[in-house]
């Protein structure tokens, strides 16, 4: 294997258990213990909360989208106002997807062929065209810690062929990116963040051969710094992307940081963390938060619900975050009926601190030797609470 140019990263892993890890990876911009939630900036800003709010609530690293700050304000501009870091006025880690994602949500809007994907914009319809070796110079022009390949992301019910054509492509571009990167970083020593890592993303539906022959491919390519694991919560039962992570668990190298791409409820993060992943983000915290749906240790609730008009209680008596230790679940309730917009950051910001406490508690008892029945007596609470519900 070819190591790539990436001065600046680590994975320590400091406990196990069974095949949870607690661990720390290293970055130019610095540690993300894990495992670890990233909120989702997609344009640069997590909805509702500011970098402040985010440092608050213990997270480490935050995504941001290469897809959608193309299309505005424009990586060219982003990287002469500094790169993401001075934009966004975050100065931890960031990590940004590829528009892999794009190509499954915006299938109306798109074409795919062996060269890569051209997308209407849904901004004012023009035609972007997107290759392998365009997306490392966008995410080379934003200037995250970690970028990730561009990829071709199926429906999580796709058939075997569908999914082995799209695996197979993704492998095609992943060798691309990786051409194109390699040379970035050395014509390119300018950049926002000069030392950038590229992860590879694991492909191949819900069919565990295909799974298996993606991350062997993959894993055979070259010395990756860490990988992603994509195309899952796309449409398939929990239960197929539970199985499709016990499959890659057996043949990714241990050492290395795994990244689950888009997965961000408490179940599925700690039956991530039970099959060896470190990473995981999703815009459900904030999607629900304004929506009037959050996150507690006995299930999910919706704000809305008549039962909370005078819950004079926080939204989880358990939670320490600054919504639940200073307003009441019925003051909640009311800036969400009166439509006031306080109501929605509150909730988001409830919900992304849920998360990141969840992961941090998830990492102690990996340290302290309790994760197994830790994580079966929460996810037991967790699911009988909110099917009572």
């Amino acid at each position: 294997m070819t190591a790539l140019p990436t001065p600046g990263f680590g994975f320590r892993i400091d406990g196990t258990a069974g095949h949870a890890r607690a661990a720390v990876f290293s970055t130019p911009h610095g540690d993300v213990p894990t495992p670890q939630f990233m909120p989702v900036g997609t344009l640069g800003s997590v909805k509702g909360l500011d970098p402040d709010d985010l440092t608050a609530l213990g997270a480490t690293m935050v995504l941001a989208n290469a897809y959608h700050l193309h299309l505005r304000p424009s990586d060219d501009t982003v990287r002469a106002l500094g790169g993401l870091h001075r934009f966004m006025h975050w100065n931890a880690p960031i990590l940004t997807d590829s528009g892999g994602f794009q190509v499954f949500s915006l299938e109306g809007l798109r074409t795919i062929d062996e060269d890569g994907v051209e997308f209407r914009s849904h901004i004012d319809g023009s035609a972007r065209r997107f290759t392998p070796e365009s997306v490392m110079r966008i995410e080379r022009n934003l200037g995250a810690d970690v970028i990730m390949q561009f990829d071709h992301v199926v429906p999580g019910q796709s058939s075997e062929e569908v999914a082995r054509d799209a695996m197979w492509r993704s492998i095609r571009w992943l060798a691309r990116c990786r051409t194109e990167f390699a040379a970035l970083c050395e014509r390119d020593p300018d950049a926002p963040t000069p030392s950038q890592a590229l992860f590879p993303i694991v492909q191949g539906g819900i069919h565990p051969s295909l799974r298996r022959e993606s991350a062997l491919a993959i894993r055979d390519l070259a010395d990756w710094t860490g990988y992603g694991i994509g195309g899952l919560s796309v449409g398939e039962a929990k239960p197929d992307m539970y199985a499709m992570l016990d499959v890659v668990n057996e043949v990714l190298p241990t050492d290395r940081p795994r990244y689950l791409m888009g997965v961000g409820f408490p179940e599925d993060l700690i039956e991530g963390v039970a099959r060896g992943v470190d990473l995981f983000d999703c815009v459900a915290p904030t999607r629900m938060g304004r929506t009037g749906a959050f996150f507690t240790a006995e299930g999910r609730r919706n704000i809305r619900n008549a039962r909370f008009r005078l819950a004079d209680v926080p939204l989880d008596p358990e939670c320490e975050c600054a919504t639940c230790t200073r307003f009441s679940t019925a003051y909640v309730r009311h800036l969400f009926t009166s439509e006031e917009i306080l109501g929605l950051r509150l909730l988001s910001l409830h919900n992304v601190h849920f998360l990141t406490t969840l992961m941090r508690t998830a990492r102690a008892a990996v340290l302290d030797g309790s994760f197994e029945g830790w994580s079966r007596d929460w996810l037991a609470r967790y699911h009988s609470k909110t099917s009572a519900s």
